[in-house]
Parts: structure tokens; C-alpha cells; sequence
């Protein structure tokens, strides 16, 4: 795999379009190359930001979480939310090289990682091209940081092993690896998480990644995220009082 990082101009919100920046720093794209982006730069460029000295935060993590805990059962003061499905502190919500704003989460991530597939397909006349929608979460029992995907298009995002058989012919437990989750956290790790002003990188040289010229249908991905009542950390997940945040709806 070959990574390569794109320095950009420091972006602030709405001054550039998000396929007017890439235009302007992707000059060239090979065939079977995935794009990833991090979800900050998606928001500064649609202007899903809010003032710092105009909104109280803890009613922002309410108003954009699906279930939430109240920031006093942590001993740094973060709630715990599930934003669109994801595990995630304080719903996805930054203040960091925000200039003086709160980054939300992108409008609608997965639409944005299509869009961006479409217009690099088209302009590249390319067959072959995914895109990745990132940000970074932190893993329990573990120090750092480290990138997940909010997005994917132009891939699958899982790879499939039911049936396959180990090298000394025991069959694999766990059937599916998460690949579009792998490319946002190499893509994260060399982006950076600071003041590197690199948010966007260009893989090549993937191997058995399964490429597809169309947008992930929505039975992919209903399939790329779990109930969680069937999940593994099920015993964890409901062992707290969630309580609902405005964007719950009834499944």
C-alpha cells in the first residue's frame, strides 16, 4: 500500500466547496485508488458548524446524538453518545482547528462519500474508486487516539471468511474483517490528528480490496453496522441507563 497526504490551505467555514478543494489539490488520480477524507474538513466545507460563544455544548450533544450519558458519570467530564450508529464521545462534536467554531458531524456522511465517488470516477474517467469518510475515536483500555470510518463508497467494506478455513484447517469464528474501518485508521494515522493540515490522502496499491462502480446499497450498509443486542460488547453497551437523545428514532 502507498500513501500520499495532501497539504491544503488552512479551510474555514464554507470557503471552499468540498469538490472545489478536491479539484484543486487532486490534479491526477490513478485507476484503483481509494480517497479518504477526514469528517472535519466534509463540515467546514457545508458549514455544519456552530459558534463556540453561542451554543451551549452539552445541549449540542443532545440534539445531535441518538442515546447519550450525562458528562458527570466520567471523571474528565465527556459524554458517551451513539451518533449515527457509532460509538463516539460528545456525538462527533470538535472545537479543535474549529477557529472558533463547533464541528459537527457531516450532514450526511454516507451521500457526501457517493458524491465525491461520482465526481472522481467522472473527471478521472475512472471505473475503480473508493472514498473513505474518516474521523478518530479513542478504544478502551487503550491511550491514543486512533480513525474509524463514517463512510465508505466504491468498495465493499467487509470481506467475508465464512467457510474458509485457518492454515491448519480450523474454521474461522470470526467470518468478516472490516476493511473500510482498516483504511480510515492507516489514512487517520498518516494524515495526522493535529495541526498538519494534510486532511486528505490518496491509497494506491491495494491489494484485495473489491472495487464497485456504484454506491453501496442500503442492505451494505445496514450490514456494516450491528444491533446492540447482538453485538459483542452487548453486556457492556447495556449495562448503563442510556438516555435518548433527539435524533433516536424507533428502529
Amino acid at each position: 500500500m502507498k500513501v500520499n497526504v495532501i497539504h491544503t490551505e488552512k479551510i474555514s467555514p464554507q470557503s471552499n466547496t468540498l469538490l472545489e478543494l478536491l479539484d484543486k489539490y487532486i490534479p491526477a488520480l490513478e485507476e484503483a485508488s481509494i480517497i479518504a477524507i477526514t469528517s472535519k474538513i466534509v463540515s467546514l466545507c457545508e458549514g455544519n458548524v456552530l459558534k463556540l460563544d453561542e451554543n451551549n455544548k452539552e445541549e449540542l450533544v443532545v440534539s445531535e446524538s441518538q442515546y447519550y450519558l450525562p458528562p458527570t458519570i466520567s471523571q474528565y467530564g465527556y459524554h458517551f453518545t451513539i451518533t449515527n450508529d457509532t460509538l463516539i464521545s460528545v456525538a462527533g462534536i470538535d472545537e479543535s482547528n474549529g477557529d472558533g467554531y463547533y464541528v459537527l458531524w457531516p450532514k450526511n456522511a454516507q451521500a457526501t462519500a457517493n458524491a465525491v465517488r461520482r465526481h472522481l470516477a467522472e473527471r478521472f474517467t475512472l471505473t475503480k474508486v473508493g472514498v473513505v469518510i474518516t474521523d478518530s475515536t479513542c478504544q478502551p483500555l487503550r491511550r491514543g487516539t486512533s480513525g474509524i470510518d463514517l463512510a465508505h463508497s466504491g468498495f465493499k467494506a467487509l470481506r467475508d471468511y465464512e467457510g474458509i478455513d485457518d492454515l491448519f484447517g480450523r474454521p474461522y469464528n470470526v467470518t468478516q474483517a472490516n476493511i473500510s474501518g482498516g483504511l480510515a485508521a492507516t489514512a487517520v494515522f498518516a494524515m495526522g490528528e493535529g495541526n498538519e493540515q494534510t486532511p486528505i490522502c490518496i491509497m494506491t496499491d491495494l491489494a484485495s480490496i473489491d472495487f464497485q462502480n456504484v454506491d453501496p446499497t442500503p442492505a451494505e450498509l445496514r450490514t456494516h453496522h450491528i444491533d446492540m443486542d447482538e453485538d459483542l460488547f452487548a453486556p457492556l453497551l447495556q449495562s448503563v441507563k442510556w438516555k435518548k437523545g433527539k435524533k433516536w428514532k424507533k428502529a
